[in-house]
């Protein structure tokens, strides 16, 4: 059993030379184009996970986040050093949404809009961090809920 996202935008050839630049994704087996030029379907492998995606359909109701105003799912992807992924992905044509910056949760993180509207949590872990510590650093501002109780 696995899991790969499957993503629509609006310009979905546009969003593969992106993620290229950007993430340093391969796009992997076969593009489908519709007989309009769109991209009916196209798997792209970044950071060794499959990312499907696909042009807006309007008419059997795939809408992009551009169309739709917003997107409530992001990606978070780890990367080996947050200040030159988030200089690369705004290079790229992306957003910076927040610069590179330490984390209570031990990671250095930034966030980026894709030009497409998609949100991208750019990470290097720093540290471990025990859920009490993590308490400890963030005080009354968030409650740590270890999963084992």
């Amino acid at each position: 059993m696995s899991l790969a996202p499957y993503i629509c935008v609006k310009g979905a050839v546009a969003a593969i030379e992106y993620y290229q630049q950007a993430f340093g994704a391969k796009e992997i087996g076969a593009r489908v184009m519709d007989p309009e030029g769109r991209v009916g379907h196209s798997t792209l492998e970044i950071a060794g996970v499959s990312l499907h995606l696909s042009d807006e359909h309007p008419e059997i109701g795939v809408l992009s986040p551009v169309t739709l105003g917003g997107c409530p799912i992001g990606f978070t992807l780890s990367v080996a050093d947050t200040d030159a992924a988030y200089a690369l992905a705004v290079k790229a044509g992306g957003s910076g949404l927040s610069a590179p910056e330490d984390q209570f949760y031990g990671a250095r993180s930034a966030t980026v809009e894709d030009p497409f509207g998609i949100r991208w949590f750019l990470q290097t872990q720093l540290e471990e961090v025990s859920d009490a510590d993590m308490q400890a650093r963030v005080g009354e501002t968030y409650t740590i809920v270890s999963p084992t109780g």
